[in-house]
């Protein structure tokens, strides 16, 4: 924060609310709440009925905003706090609809009058400027602001406060009235596009590649390369899910402890670059996978990701269901692309092993929920009293991925492709001591709430991965060895 000069207290601070008391878009956030439920139809009746103003007002009655949760400029709120001391009068003014802003102005307890949209007059620029000068007299009022659309405003303002504004607008206000104090734009926004797009998790896309090793196609050129267009398509595709379901579950984000430092729940990143980041995401995807014949495969991977994000997640069991199913979907998306199937002993054994990871994953939300003293998880179907039956469903589950394993490795058709299949039963205790310790250290509270992330940063797990795969090398070209 900078201060340009003294303050005047004659003047009373008008602030504005989305972009400027908060970094993020009540309307925005609002309609994604409405998202997969009746009232998006709703909204879209209000919109075309009632115009701007009535889909606001809609938006605020069928998707209740949860002032608590929302993100806040403290700089500006300890600004506000220190010339509310003073005695100066402080008004919010906002184009959000009025019980939206009454919400905020009753949770922060700093403000002595609230002006907005009522329902039938969007407050917003020129309409703002002449509600305050009708208000507070031309040049009687100071406004905090941050957005082209706040120019008119300012043009009939006696102070201007700059906060999160771009260059071009901060500029333009300079020339029209004396800067009272300036709050400037918090970098990080591409660092937080990143984190958004969560490339970490782009892991478990290796899925894909899972079908040349047991097609025995690694040396295929060309099916390499229809692997490797799939990985990215898949990639392109779970960013833009990622950033979608971020952007839906914002309220649960930021009820959880570590989740609310995500981008768009913390306000780092704003919600509209989100969205156009999740289009241009879909879009690569989509021409990817169209390149590489997997398109039908990755619209099911979408629709059911998009499914999850929407509703599936609260649904107890089939949450962890659909998670498990879309591990198996990459992987027949990387047999699509070489143009082999998956064999039944693949299927049998992946669809166990994921079921126990997506169980972890919920197992650990549910103790770190506990910890914090919470009650039912945020949009899930689960409390943390169910944290111990799901962690039976999942170990049990990790045994029978083993067990399906054990019977793989001395299946005829297994002695036929491996010169030394004998060796591969080396691979089974692996498995299972892999997927002991990592209920271990569920239990333990060591777990990330992602098992794939776990295992990416855990050197235990890179070892046992490399020590499987140098074993399939060795069964593959090495002969006549039986353990």
């Amino acid at each position: 924060m900078s201060v340009k000069g003294p303050a005047n207290a004659q003047l009373p601070l008008c602030v504005d609310l989305d972009g400027t008391l908060t970094p993020s878009d009540t309307l925005v956030e609002g309609l994604l709440g409405t998202l997969g439920r009746p009232a998006m139809f709703g909204a879209a009746r209000a919109l075309v009925t009632n115009g701007r103003t009535g889909l606001k007002r809609f938006t605020a009655t069928a998707a209740p905003l949860d002032a608590s949760l929302l993100p806040y400029c403290e700089p500006l709120l300890s600004y506000i706090k220190a010339q509310r001391g003073s005695g100066r009068r402080v008004v919010l003014v906002t184009a959000a609809d009025i019980s939206v802003a009454r919400r905020v102005a009753s949770h922060l307890g700093l403000f002595d009058e609230v002006i907005a949209s009522d329902g039938r007059e969007n407050l917003k620029g020129s309409a703002k400027a002449r509600a305050l000068v009708s208000r507070f007299g031309q040049r009687g009022f100071a406004y905090a602001g941050n957005a082209a659309s706040d120019l008119d405003v300012w043009r009939e303002a006696g102070a201007v406060i700059l906060v999160n504004a771009p260059r071009h607008v901060a500029d333009a206000a300079r020339a029209l009235c004396n800067v009272e104090a300036e709050f400037p734009p918090v970098g990080g926004v591409l660092r937080g596009i990143v984190r958004a797009l969560r490339p970490h998790q782009w892991s478990k896309n290796f899925l894909i590649f899972i079908p040349l090793f047991t097609a025995h196609a690694l040396n295929s050129g060309g099916a390499w390369l229809a692997a490797i267009a799939t990985f990215a398509a898949f990639c392109a595709t779970a960013s833009a899910i990622y950033v979608v379901n971020d952007l839906t579950d914002l309220p649960a984000d930021r009820r959880h402890p570590r989740k609310r430092l995500r981008p768009f729940a913390s306000g780092a990143v704003p919600i509209p670059v989100g969205l156009g980041a999740a289009a241009a995401l879909l879009a690569t995807g989509l021409l990817l996978a169209t390149l590489s014949g997997t398109l039908p495969v990755l619209l099911l991977y979408a629709m059911l990701s998009v499914s999850y994000s929407l509703r599936l997640k609260e649904l107890p069991l089939v949450d962890v269901f659909v998670l498990a199913g879309l591990y198996t979907v990459r992987m027949f998306a990387g047999a699509l692309a070489i143009g082999h199937s998956l064999s039944l002993w693949l299927l049998g054994f992946s669809a166990f092993l994921f079921l126990s990871l997506a169980l972890v994953k919920r197992v650990e939300e549910l103790r770190s929920t506990a910890k914090s003293g919470g009650g039912w998880l945020a949009r899930r179907g689960y409390t943390p009293d169910d944290a111990a039956t799901l962690q039976s469903f999942g170990t049990a589950s990790s045994f029978a991925a083993s067990l399906v394993l054990a019977l793989f490795v001395q299946g005829e058709a297994t002695a036929q492709s491996y010169a030394s299949p004998g060796m591969l039963w080396a691979i089974v205790p692996l498995i299972l001591f892999w997927q002991c310790r990592v209920w271990l250290s569920a239990a333990r509270g060591y777990m990330h709430d992602d098992p794939i992330v776990y295992a990416a940063r855990d050197w235990v797990s890179w070892v046992v991965a490399a020590s499987a795969f140098l074993i399939l090398a060795a069964a593959k070209s090495v002969g006549n060895i039986v353990l």
